[in-house]
């Protein structure tokens, strides 16, 4: 198992509960992780910093690679309920961010798009995220970059489908 330095700047971040197993220190570590990313926000550095939030930010992502799409595929990819979505959207499309227009094929259905101004504050945002990103990982070999990556993947995709059979199967009676 790989050694952790110790650090006495930080607050003690690597210490689960004494007597911990394997994964008691890795629903620890997750808790860790998670208030620390909403104490940043994992906002980026400099002027972008903290200036987008995480909704707004996976919203416009999704646009940007995918393309535009209606509420419910946009709900859906991400695993969201399209009630979310619209409220979610509606500042975006407010500030200019978002554009509705009609369906190509269906000029009756309205899909989301990224507008060039959407385009280009995400890239502003990207920018200062990845500036973070490489100063949080400073000391950080590019395999240990690439692992770390792959596993945080692996474990958002697990999450997310669990997440997802249980929203299936529905409440426990």
């Amino acid at each position: 198992m790989p050694s952790i330095p110790a650090n006495s700047d930080l607050p003690t971040a690597v210490d689960a509960p004494a007597g911990a197993g394997l994964l008691d220190a890795l629903q620890h570590q997750v808790a860790v992780f998670a208030r620390r990313a909403e104490q940043t926000r994992l906002g980026g550095v400099g002027q972008a910093r903290n200036s987008m939030d995480r909704a707004a930010y996976l919203l416009l992502n999704r646009l940007d690679l995918e393309g535009p799409m209606g509420v419910k595929a946009l709900a859906g990819g991400m695993g969201i309920d399209s009630s979310t979505v619209t409220r979610q959207v509606a500042p975006l499309v407010d500030s200019g961010l978002v554009k509705r227009t009609s369906h190509p094929e269906d000029g009756r259905a309205v899909v989301l798009a990224l507008s060039p101004r959407g385009l280009a504050r995400l890239e502003e945002v990207r920018s200062s995220r990845r500036e973070l990103m490489a100063r949080v990982t400073e000391g950080w070999s590019e395999d240990e970059r690439e692992s770390f990556t792959v596993l945080l993947t692996r474990f958002n995709l697990s999450l997310s489908e669990l997440m997802a059979a249980v929203a299936e199967a529905g409440p426990a009676s």
